[in-house]
């Protein structure tokens, strides 16, 4: 929802993991903000590092500040974090599922970039009311820019890719 709210909606929670590498802020916490809903420490810290802002400390940053929220989106967008793919490499076509991936269910698609940014959440649960309204959204817009939507549009048989860019376990 990061292209229609700045905040993460609900109740959103402190999502802090402990690291030595990314620790928390005092005060701050790392729900979804921006256009794809950044959060958790650790991602809040490589993105800032990326960008050049330090978002540990300022992570409000990327709801406020239209710049360093874009700057977000395409950093998330366009980085891969292994095991995962960068999202622009599969929407390219660019990713190549591995053996691994095949028998995870990872097939190029729209459903494994849904897999990426919300493993944790929608991955392998069947039907799921968030899923087929994205999946809705995305046929719309693949409509309207004149493009096939293709195949695999949702993960509901896909096993997660584990952690990294957003945590499985939201």
């Amino acid at each position: 929802m990061g292209l229609l709210f700045p905040y993460e909606q609900g109740n959103p929670g402190y999502y802090c993991t402990p690291s030595g590498q990314w620790p928390c802020a005092r005060g701050r916490k790392y729900f979804g903000r921006g256009p794809i809903q950044i959060s958790y420490n650790y991602n809040y810290g490589q993105c800032g590092r990326a960008i050049g802002v330090d978002l540990l400390n300022n992570p409000d940053l990327v709801a406020t500040d239209p710049v360093i929220s874009f700057k977000s989106a395409i950093w998330f967008w366009m980085t891969p974090q292994s095991p995962k793919p960068s999202c622009h490499n599969v929407i390219t076509g660019r990713w190549q599922p591995s053996g691994a991936d095949r028998a995870a269910n990872r097939l190029p698609g729209f459903g494994v970039i849904t897999n990426i940014i919300n493993g944790g959440l929608e991955r392998g649960r069947g039907s799921d009311s968030r899923v087929q309204n994205r999946i809705g959204f995305y046929r719309r817009y693949c409509k309207i820019l004149g493009v096939s939507p293709g195949y695999n549009l949702d993960c509901g048989n896909q096993r997660s890719f584990g952690n990294g860019l957003l945590v499985d376990s939201m």
